[in-house]
C-alpha cells in the first residue's frame, strides 16, 4: 500500500536528517522533475541519485528539521528549518519553503524556495 502525503513528507525529513540519501531518493518517481534553487532543475530519479551521492563531500551536518506540513491531496507543502555545517566548518542556517506533488505514494514533482545567501559558505571550501 502506497503512503500517503503526510508520511512522504515525515519520511523525507526523516531519511534527510539521517543522511540516509538512498532511502531518501527512494521516496522520488523515477521520472521525478525538482526545481532545487541552488542546483537548478533536476530530471529523472537516476540523475538525482546521483547528485546526492555527493551529498557527505558538501556538509559535515545536515539536519532540515520541519515546522509545519499543509497536505491537500496530491499537493503538499512543508515550512522546514535548515541547519548544517560545510566539510570546512562554516555554519548555514536557513527557513525553507518545499512545495510537493506527491502521486501514487511517491514524490513527482518537488520545489524548494529559501534564502541563498547562508550557502554562499559553500563555495568558500
Amino acid at each position: 500500500m502506497a503512503m500517503d502525503a503526510r508520511d512522504v513528507l515525515t519520511k523525507y525529513y526523516e531519511y534527510a536528517n539521517k543522511g540516509d540519501w538512498d532511502a531518501w531518493c527512494d521516496l522520488f518517481t523515477d521520472d521525478m522533475v525538482m526545481d532545487e534553487q541552488l542546483a537548478g532543475h533536476i530530471e529523472g530519479l537516476a540523475t538525482l541519485r546521483t547528485m546526492m551521492a555527493g551529498m557527505d563531500k558538501m556538509y559535515r551536518v545536515f539536519q532540515n528539521h520541519p515546522v509545519r506540513f499543509l497536505v491537500d491531496g496530491e499537493d503538499a507543502a512543508a515550512v522546514s528549518h535548515l541547519v548544517a555545517e560545510s566539510l570546512s566548518g562554516k555554519p548555514v542556517e536557513a527557513e525553507v519553503m518545499n512545495y510537493f506533488r506527491i502521486v501514487g505514494g511517491k514524490i513527482a514533482y518537488m520545489a524548494n524556495y529559501h534564502d541563498t545567501v547562508p550557502f554562499q559558505v559553500l563555495s568558500q571550501v
